[in-house]
């Protein structure tokens, strides 16, 4: 005989552990009916359920064609990144890693983080290490437009 169980959780209690306990009886008798039962505990991990979402004030800004790219900055604009947890059970040590395009044609900066604001998190600035390659974005790349 096998058993399938299918256990629900709820979150108003948080368990580290499952145990059950599952016992065989008869009406028979039986030589050894210490055998006939079974203890099972094994570790609950919950799954986050988190959600990444980004708005901007800026949605569009014309890129100068070749050889005409301006090397003054651009407008400043602000950009959020809301990292929510929308589950019941709490998460920690979350890490999250952006790499922005910062290089255009011949190595010109088509962008600079001046300053971040963070709310219940930590948030480190951090520029390549060295001997992270850092790959500018192709001219083609840049002359991409969706309408």
């Amino acid at each position: 005989v096998s058993f399938t169980l299918e256990l629900e959780f709820s979150c108003s209690i948080l368990l580290s552990r499952a145990e059950v306990t599952l016992q065989a009886t008869s009406d028979s008798t039986e030589a050894t009916p210490q055998d006939n039962v079974v203890k099972l505990s094994v570790p609950v991990r919950y799954e986050p359920n988190l959600f990444l979402s980004s708005n901007t004030n800026l949605h569009r800004y014309e890129v100068y064609p070749l050889g005409a790219f301006m090397h003054t900055s651009g407008p400043e604009f602000t950009t959020t990144v809301k990292v929510q947890n929308l589950g019941c059970y709490p998460i920690q040590n979350i890490t999250l890693h952006m790499a922005l395009p910062a290089l255009g044609h011949h190595r010109a900066t088509i962008l600079s983080v001046t300053h971040v604001l963070a709310e219940n998190a930590t948030c480190v600035l951090q520029p390549p290490s060295e001997g992270t390659q850092v790959v500018p974005v192709p001219p083609e790349d840049l002359l991409h437009v969706d309408r």
